[in-house]
């Protein structure tokens, strides 16, 4: 099991910025695949950008289509941190975001994650 921990989720008005950190208990190499998610009111959790690691120094990235050109998923290994860059914020962009950590064949099933650890979850509220 992986030990996930969330912060920089705040309040912020739209057009603003945040960044969200991940750090982690364990290096890439056990957790191939690495996500944010977004739960909002309606209580699904949406993954709104991922990390999967390909090959020993490449890794491919993933962006749901409301965030692609606003969030940046990025990691830094020797912290063990796995960071959200979020810019030009949006009201819809509210919403608590968690941490996901899994080994899967592939990352971008929709069935990765499900069995894999999860941080307590950052919110984020943004205000128009």
């Amino acid at each position: 099991q992986v030990h996930l921990v969330e912060s920089g989720g705040g309040s912020v008005q739209a057009g603003g910025s945040l960044r969200l950190s991940c750090t982690t208990s364990t290096t890439t190499y056990w957790t191939n695949c690495m996500g944010w998610y977004r739960q909002g009111q309606e209580n699904v959790r949406l993954r709104v950008a991922g990390l999967y690691t390909t090959g020993e120094r490449s890794n491919t990235t993933f962006y749901a289509d409301s965030v692609k050109g606003r969030f940046t998923i990025s990691q830094d290994n020797a912290k063990k941190t796995l960071y959200l860059q979020m810019n030009n914020l949006k009201p819809e962009d509210s919403g608590t975001y968690y941490c996901a950590a899994d080994r899967c064949e592939v990352c971008s099933s929709t069935y990765c994650f499900d069995f894999g650890s999860w941080g307590q979850g950052t919110r984020v509220t943004v205000s128009s």
